[in-house]
């Protein structure tokens, strides 16, 4: 059971709150370590579908911005699940365990994203699970990454986006230092010791936070339809393919492609006062209409704190953002590399 792995987390100093594990007793010093250190997190504001049957590869073509058909079994691609009009109902992270396809999500979705998929299966020889009970979600960062998978026995896949198998789970890597690890609940624990002799335990804000640096955007239930992949920069995270058959919003979103009528982009920004996805942002230009949105924040290692927010262009270079409330907090579009 869930309760089990949290009990045990709290043994270890873990702080919960509505589920998710919020810091290990210093927080301030956890995202500190985020930056130079090896760390890892417990990624329980994530959760997986599974889509299996002998139609589930056609049925998720035909359903998701990406290229699902092409997927290889070592490998993983973001996607984005979008409605008629083209807005994002959810964004994943996709990859293969044998004959079946997993989606990682934002937890606070995947009851809804389920139910809502399910209308689409009709005929089709699909069946679609929520994972929830049977795997944990885990984040390993830093400069010793590789070595602390190599210590616990977990396999390395190679390159970025790759995937590799092991007896209870298997290894994603994100990029050069980052590593998602699904593994089943059973094993977990076990797991989590062998890690945290190589890596610094760590809430799963830091993790949020290490996603923020990588401009890794994640729909969440305060910014479902709210936006479209290109303005989240998701055909550059190879989410999107304008080579494939209709899926739902295909239309809206190549025609956003092809006529370049993208006018809101995705920009990393800062700010002394807490951010929250779904906050709205404007300029002192047009204060009265609002010309962004917050996707994801958290608390920043330098204080203050970090986010993704997607802003009307020419307002983002103007550079006098502030939260859209009387009085709102300035918010700072953050240069890149910053």
């Amino acid at each position: 059971m869930s309760s089990s792995w949290l009990e045990f987390l709290g043994t270890c100093g873990a702080r919960t709150a509505q589920g998710v594990v919020t810091d290990f007793g210093d927080a301030a010093a956890e995202l500190a370590a985020a930056r130079t250190a090896t760390i890892v997190s417990p990624l329980r504001h994530l959760g997986v579908l599974e889509v299996s049957g002998a139609d589930a590869m056609s049925f998720l073509h035909q359903q998701l911005t990406s290229d699902v058909k092409h997927l290889a079994e070592d490998a993983a691609q973001h996607s984005a699940w979008c409605s008629a009009k083209g807005r994002m109902l959810a964004s994943f992270l996709v990859y293969r365990k044998g004959p079946a396809y997993h989606l990682q999500l934002s937890a606070d979705l995947l009851p809804r994203v389920r139910k809502r998929l399910q209308m689409f299966v009709l005929r089709s020889k699909v069946h679609i699970a929520d994972l929830s009970d049977a795997q944990e979600l885990l984040g390993v960062s830093g400069p010793q990454a590789e070595n602390g998978l190599r210590m616990a026995g977990l396999p390395i896949p190679a390159a970025a986006l790759g995937t590799a198998a092991f007896a209870a789970g298997i290894v994603i890597r994100l990029d050069a230092q980052r590593f998602g690890i699904v593994v089943e609940r059973s094993a977990v624990i076990d797991l989590w010791q062998a890690l945290q002799s190589h890596a610094r335990p760590v809430g799963g804000v830091v993790w949020q936070w290490l996603e923020i640096e990588a401009g890794i955007p994640l729909i969440t239930e305060r910014t479902q339809e709210e936006f479209v992949p290109q303005m989240a920069n998701f055909e550059k995270l190879g989410a999107v393919s304008f080579h494939k058959g209709c899926y739902p919003g295909q239309e809206i979103v190549a025609r956003t492609q092809y006529l370049g009528k993208v006018k809101r982009h995705l920009y990393r920004v800062h700010s002394a006062s807490p951010l929250a996805a779904g906050q709205a942002l404007c300029s002192s230009a047009n204060p009265e209409h609002p010309c962004g949105m917050i996707v994801n924040a958290a608390p920043a290692p330098a204080g203050g704190y970090d986010a993704l927010a997607i802003v009307q262009e020419a307002f983002a270079a103007a550079g006098d953002l502030e939260l859209a409330v009387p009085g709102g907090a300035r918010v700072a579009i953050l240069p890149p590399g910053a």
